[in-house]
C-alpha cells in the first residue's frame, strides 16, 4: 500500500487541508491524471498519511461536474460508467471528514486523438551513416546524400550534422511483472540520460494501466534522476497508449526527436489500437528505439510490432533479458544519437494525401548504410 501511496503522489493534483492538530492530502490514484478512458472505471482515492482514512466520514465523487456515486466505507472506491468514446474526462473526488472539513482531488483524463498524418511545410529526416563493419561515418556535407520522396528527387533546404537540438521521450514499462527487473533499468536508464548533452530535453514517463509523466522537458539531470527513481512496479500494460501519448509529446519545431521504450510484455490494457499506434507513428518524424525484456522475448506479435516501429521510423529493436547486455543497449542507444545527421526539404504538393510516401535516404559510390525512417503520411487525420 505504501507504494501505491507513494505512487499517488505524482499522478493527481490534490488540495491540502488542515485537520486539527494534523494535515494530510488525498489524491486520485484511478484514474490518473492524463490517463485514456472508456466503459466502467474503479474510482479509486489515496490519502497520506494513510491514518486520514479513520477520518474521513464519505467521499463524494464527481465526472465532468455531475456526482456519479458516493462511497461511505474504506477504501471509499466506486464504480463510474465512462462511456464507449475515449474522451477528455475531469474527475472530482470530495472527501468529507467527522469534524466536517473537506479534502479535495482532481484528475484529469484524456482523449484518444491521434493524427494519421501532420500538415507541415517540410519533411524532416534524421540519418544515420554506417561502413560495412558497422561503423559510423561522420563529417559527411549535405551534398553526400541524395534523397527521393516516391522515387522522385528532393532538393535539401536544410542539413545539419553537429549541435542539432534532442527532443526525447523515455518510457518505462512499470506494470507488475517488472518488479524484479526495474532496479537495473532505473540504474542503466539514469544513467544513459546522465550522458545526453546538456541542452538535449527529456520528458519521463512510466506506464502501466496509466501514463504518469514524470518530469517534462527536463534539461536537469538531477529532475531526470528524481523522476526515474520514482518509478515503483504494478499494473498492467497499456503500450499502445504509451506509445500515441508519447509521440503527441513530442513538439514539431526544428531539430531531432527520439522516442525511447522500455517494455517486458505486449500490451494488456490500452484504449488505442495497433492500427492507431502504426498510423500515429507514420505520422511522425521520431526516432523509434524499442527494448524488449522478460516475457517480451517469447511475444512474437509484440516484438513484430517493435521493430517494425523501429525499422519504419530509422531506430532500432532490442531484445535481452541479460543485465550486461541491457547496459550495452542504452549505450548503442546513446551512440546512434550522437551520429545523427538532420537532412529536410520542402513537403511535395502531391504528398498532402494520406496516403503513405516512401523516403528513400542514400550516399551514392562510398558504400555505405543510411539508416532512416521509410516514408511519411501527410493531409488525412482519423480520430479512431
Amino acid at each position: 500500500m505504501n507504494r501505491l501511496v507513494s505512487l499517488a503522489l505524482v499522478l493527481a493534483c490534490a488540495v491540502m487541508l488542515p485537520l486539527g492538530a494534523q494535515s494530510g492530502t488525498a489524491r486520485i490514484m484511478s484514474p490518473a491524471d492524463g490517463s485514456y478512458l472508456t466503459g466502467a472505471v474503479k474510482l479509486v482515492i489515496a490519502f497520506d498519511p494513510l491514518t486520514l482514512l479513520k477520518e474521513v466520514r464519505q467521499v463524494r465523487w464527481f465526472a465532468d461536474g455531475r456526482q456519479v456515486c458516493t462511497a461511505t466505507t474504506s477504501p471509499f472506491s466506486c464504480e463510474w460508467d465512462a462511456g464507449t468514446g475515449v474522451t477528455e474526462h475531469t474527475i472530482r473526488a470530495v472527501a468529507v471528514l467527522h469534524n466536517g472539513g473537506t479534502l479535495v482531488a482532481n484528475a484529469r483524463t484524456k482523449a484518444v486523438e491521434y493524427a494519421e498524418a501532420v500538415d507541415v511545410d517540410v519533411i524532416q529526416v534524421t540519418a544515420v551513416v554506417t561502413d560495412d563493419n558497422g561503423n559510423f561515418i561522420t563529417g559527411l556535407t549535405g551534398s553526400d546524400f541524395r534523397v527521393s520522396d516516391d522515387g522522385k528527387p528532393q532538393r535539401l533546404s536544410n542539413f545539419a550534422a553537429k549541435d542539432v537540438g534532442l527532443e526525447m521521450v523515455t518510457a518505462i514499462d512499470v506494470s507488475s511483472s517488472m518488479a524484479d527487473a526495474l532496479p537495473a533499468v532505473r540504474r542503466h536508464a539514469i544513467n544513459f540520460l546522465a550522458q545526453l548533452r546538456p541542452t538535449d530535453q527529456v520528458t519521463v514517463l512510466g506506464f502501466n494501466d496509466n501514463i504518469i509523466t514524470l518530469a517534462r522537458r527536463a534539461t536537469d539531470q538531477a529532475a531526470r534522476e528524481r523522476a526515474i527513481g520514482r518509478l515503483r512496479p504494478w499494473g498492467g500494460t497499456a503500450l499502445y497508449d504509451v506509445i500515441i501519448g508519447a509521440l503527441d509529446l513530442l513538439g514539431r519545431q526544428t531539430g531531432r526527436r527520439s522516442l525511447l521504450v522500455f517494455t517486458d510484455g505486449e500490451d494488456q490494457t490500452s484504449h488505442a489500437t495497433m492500427r492507431a499506434v502504426m498510423a500515429r507513428a507514420q505520422s511522425s518524424d521520431a526516432t523509434m528505439y524499442m527494448i524488449g525484456q522478460g516475457r517480451a522475448l517469447k511475444a512474437a506479435a509484440l516484438q513484430q510490432l517493435l521493430r517494425q516501429l523501429a525499422r519504419e521510423s530509422g531506430g532500432r529493436a532490442f531484445f535481452s533479458d541479460d543485465d550486461t547486455r541491457l547496459k550495452s543497449i542504452f549505450d548503442e542507444i546513446l551512440e546512434d544519437l550522437r551520429h545523427q545527421y538532420l537532412l529536410s526539404y520542402p513537403a511535395p504538393a502531391y504528398a498532402r494525401d494520406g496516403a503513405w510516401h516512401q523516403i528513400k535516404v542514400e550516399v551514392p559510390g562510398r558504400g555505405y548504410t543510411v539508416r532512416a525512417r521509410s516514408g511519411y503520411r501527410l493531409g488525412a487525420r482519423d480520430p479512431q
